[in-house]
C-alpha cells in the first residue's frame, strides 16, 4: 500500500522528515511539493485538486493519504471522490468546512504581510492569495458520512482554530479515530513528530 503524505501552505515534502524516520523509510512512503501539482500553471484549488488527481492516478493502489491543513483538504476531497483508491485516511488540523471568518482575517493578514515573507511558502504573495480565496466555498460537511475508510482525526492541542472541526468529524465520520497531539499547535508534523508518526504507523498497519 502506497502511503502519501501532504504537507500543509507553507510548508514542503521536508516538513514530514521527522515523521518519515518514525513510518520508517522506503519506495511505498511518498511526499510530494504541493507546488509542483498544479495544472496549466493555473494556482486554484481546482487546478491543484486535478494535479492530484494525477499524481495519483499514476500509482497502483490501494492508497493511504496523511494530509495536514490543506493537505489534509485534498485528502478528504479525494476520498470522498475516489473511495474505491482510498484503504486509510488520516487527517491532521484539516478543515470539512471552510470558516468564513477564519479566511477573511487570513485573508486581510496576507495581504498585509510584505512578499518576501511568502518565500518559504514556495509560492508569490499573489498566488497564495488567489489559492485560498479560491478554496472559501469548499464545504464536505454533508458527505463525511459516505467515508467508510478507517479514519484518524488528528489535531494539536494548541491548534485551536482547528480543534472544533477535529471533533465535529470525530462525531460525523463513521468508526473515526480521534488523536489529540500533547503539546502541538497546527505544525502538528513539525511540533510533535516523533508522537504523530508513531500514532500514524499504528493505524497505517
Amino acid at each position: 500500500m502506497k502511503t502519501i503524505l501532504l504537507h500543509g501552505l507553507g510548508q514542503g515534502p521536508e516538513s514530514w522528515a521527522a515523521v518519515r524516520a518514525e513510518l520508517g523509510e522506503g519506495p511505498d512512503l511518498l511526499s510530494p511539493a504541493l507546488t509542483g501539482l498544479f495544472q496549466n500553471g493555473e494556482v486554484s484549488y481546482p487546478s491543484l485538486f486535478r494535479g492530484l488527481e494525477d499524481y495519483c492516478g499514476d500509482l497502483a493502489g490501494p492508497l493511504a493519504l496523511c494530509g495536514l491543513s490543506l493537505g489534509g483538504v485534498l485528502a478528504l476531497d479525494y476520498a470522498l471522490r475516489h473511495p474505491d483508491r482510498v484503504d486509510r485516511l488520516a487527517l491532521i488540523g484539516a478543515q470539512f468546512r471552510m470558516p468564513t471568518g477564519l479566511l477573511r482575517v487570513q485573508d486581510l493578514a496576507f495581504r498585509l504581510m510584505p512578499a518576501g515573507m511568502f518565500r518559504s511558502m514556495g509560492l508569490p504573495k499573489a498566488d497564495v492569495l488567489r489559492l485560498t480565496r479560491s478554496m472559501a466555498a469548499l464545504d464536505f460537511q454533508a458527505r463525511l458520512g459516505e467515508l467508510r475508510c478507517p479514519v484518524l482525526v488528528a489535531c494539536g492541542e494548541r491548534d485551536r482554530a482547528n480543534r472544533a472541526a477535529a471533533l465535529q468529524m470525530k462525531e460525523q465520520i463513521p468508526g473515526a479515530q480521534l488523536l489529540l497531539l500533547e503539546g502541538a499547535g497546527h505544525e502538528a508534523n513539525v511540533d510533535q513528530p516523533q508522537v504523530l508518526g508513531r500514532a500514524l504507523r499504528t493505524f497505517l498497519e
